[in-house]
């Protein structure tokens, strides 16, 4: 069956606003949403000139190091995967057996934490900063084997320091919500 450009073109519309959305979706969650094939939507993206998942991941990830200026790259927890330095940051932390509490597979909250509050960091464009303070609260919990992906986005600059809200989502749970005052050192 052919199908026709217009549909097409509408799909691979789609296809780029989930992408955007989520740059750690699979070829079969895309899928999925679109309601195609997993073939389908590879050949798509080998149209669109869209590297699968892994690809996606290893550029992001080379482009967002190199932007790094507050924390060096084995201070991040997790995997920054695009960072926009004064403006917005994402991260990724693939969770493990090892992370959760004892006899549960809830993942600890200080995992959770620490993700937040070095992409929180990580967003600032200054050599030397200090998270002043934080307030934030659990919206959920994450098990083992789920993938956070934490947002910061930078907001208010005042007398040196910076507030910057992050978002840390486990697939389509919200699981952490939290705002830090970052004061720059330098």
């Amino acid at each position: 069956m052919i199908i026709p450009k217009s549909d097409r073109k509408l799909r691979q519309d789609k296809l780029t606003k989930i992408l955007a959305s989520n740059p750690m979706i699979t070829d079969s969650e895309l899928a999925s949403r679109l309601g195609v094939s997993i073939s389908t939507v590879r050949l798509d993206r080998a149209l669109m000139g869209v590297p699968e998942l892994r690809e996606r991941i290893r550029t992001m990830a080379q482009n967002a190091l190199s932007k790094l200026q507050s924390l060096s790259p084995s201070e991040v927890i997790g995997e920054l995967l695009e960072l926009e330095p004064d403006k917005w940051a994402l991260s990724v932390l693939r969770t493990a057996k090892d992370m959760a509490f004892r006899f549960t597979d809830i993942v600890s909250d200080n995992y959770v934490y620490s993700q937040a509050s070095s992409i929180a960091v990580a967003a600032i464009k200054a050599a030397s900063v200090i998270i002043d303070s934080m307030r934030g609260e659990y919206k959920g919990h994450a098990r083992v084997g789920d993938v956070l992906i934490a947002r910061a986005k930078v907001g208010v600059n005042h007398e040196g320091r910076k507030i910057v809200s992050v978002r840390t989502r486990a697939g389509d749970r919200e699981i952490f919500v939290g705002r830090f005052i970052i004061q720059i050192l330098d």
